[in-house]
């Protein structure tokens, strides 16, 4: 299977809170899309790594995701080293994506930062063919993505591009929410993090009101980018 989109996250619901509305709106112009988690998310303050996993499958039939995998580096501690590269390199080969959506280049959770970085180094030796990788007993071809591409989480970061995705936030707040046992309950009682206030809810429609204000439409996703998006003419720019 050949992705058009991989969308990287440290952890689970990583991508659906960063890029969801993004990956909903290519998926509905015909992309093929797949998700690859680095972690289980075992260290969150509520859940576990299995209802975590459960909360992962069904955010990502909600998108429509073509595939969605799971790597199970450690939370919190996983290292930008040879053995994670590697495993990220061998899910790139398999699938081939023409374009990487990754974590923020920095932000409050410590895993966003290092994510961002892992991923985006993988994503560069991916494409050296004297690194040897094989997947079920076969040799893999080297493959880099065109682009790589860094979504916003929690800390405020200036895009560089941002995507209009007017039409596609009720799907994104679906797949968002289906990671329950993260968000707003007053039965809960494993304990409050940042995200576990009422007004996070509103706070997704919020930061995406104010990027579509300032593009001109009804919401948007901002993005940081590597390396100067390349257009064959002024006016594809809006």
């Amino acid at each position: 299977m050949k992705l058009d989109i991989l969308a990287i996250g440290a952890h689970p619901d990583d991508v659906e809170l960063g890029c969801g509305a993004t990956l909903a709106k290519e998926i509905a112009n015909g992309k093929k899309v797949g998700i690859l988690d680095l972690t289980r998310g075992e260290l969150g303050t509520r859940g576990s790594a299995e209802i975590r996993d459960e909360e992962a499958a069904a955010a990502a039939k909600i998108l429509g995701v073509a595939v969605r995998q799971n790597l199970a580096l450690a939370d919190g501690f996983f290292l930008n080293d040879k053995e994670s590269q590697l495993k990220i390199i061998e899910v790139i080969r398999k699938y081939q994506p023409e374009m990487v959506l990754c974590n923020a280049i920095t932000d409050r959770h410590i895993d966003h930062g290092k994510g961002s970085k892992l991923a985006s180094d993988a994503c560069f030796l991916s494409g050296l063919k004297k690194i040897e990788t094989s997947v079920d007993g076969k040799s893999q071809e080297k493959w880099r993505p065109k682009t790589v591409y860094h979504y916003i989480q929690w800390q405020h970061i200036e895009p560089d591009v941002v995507v209009d995705v007017s039409g596609f936030m009720d799907k994104k707040c679906d797949a968002v929410f289906a990671y329950s046992s993260q968000f707003h309950d007053p039965n809960n009682k494993d304990g409050d993090t940042p995200i576990s206030s009422e007004t996070f809810k509103e706070s997704i429609n919020y930061r995406s009101r104010d990027l579509g204000r300032l593009i001109g439409t009804e919401y948007g996703e901002g993005f940081t980018v590597e390396r100067y998006p390349a257009v064959n003419s002024l006016f594809d720019l809006k």
